[in-house]
């Protein structure tokens, strides 16, 4: 699937339709440069899961906590390691858990270890404020993306 976004208040509108899908166990893989839009995606995605939370980026810590009521949304940003180290023991961890959200950024050191049924969004910026969306995923969780057409 191929949306196309004018500006971050579109982009965070496709996230916030996924998020409010999210139910457990769901992982987003998101792909993009830097400065493609990933926090802005999250940020929706977070709003729509129903955590109050702030959003940012988590470049610096690795990881990042969104809470709604018990259940967690764990965004891991991986861009600034070599190797994933315990930060892949982690994500294993998180990734156990069924009622988990996971969301990752700079996956390719972790891509053994995240499931092969995963969506993934990949971000390209088209314009200074816009962007291109690639959704792809598999028919298990085509439930997803299904009102993300219609914004």
């Amino acid at each position: 699937m191929i949306l196309t976004t004018n500006n971050s208040s579109e982009t965070e509108s496709i996230a916030e339709a996924i998020g409010r899908q999210l139910h457990g166990g769901e992982v987003i893989e998101l792909n993009s440069d830097l400065g493609g839009g990933k926090t802005t995606f999250v940020r929706g995605l977070a709003r729509g899961f129903g955590s109050k939370d702030r959003v940012s980026s988590p470049t610096f810590t690795i990881s990042k906590v969104y809470k709604k009521g018990k259940q967690e949304m764990h965004h891991f940003d991986f861009y600034r390691l070599q190797e994933s180290g315990l930060m892949g023991y982690e994500l294993e961890d998180v990734l156990d858990d069924t009622d988990n959200i996971v969301v990752v950024e700079w996956s390719g050191i972790v891509e053994k270890v995240l499931p092969l049924e995963r969506l993934k969004v990949e971000l390209s910026v088209t314009e200074e404020t816009s962007r291109k969306l690639v959704l792809s995923y598999p028919e298990k969780l085509a439930y997803l993306v299904k009102n993300t057409q219609s914004l």
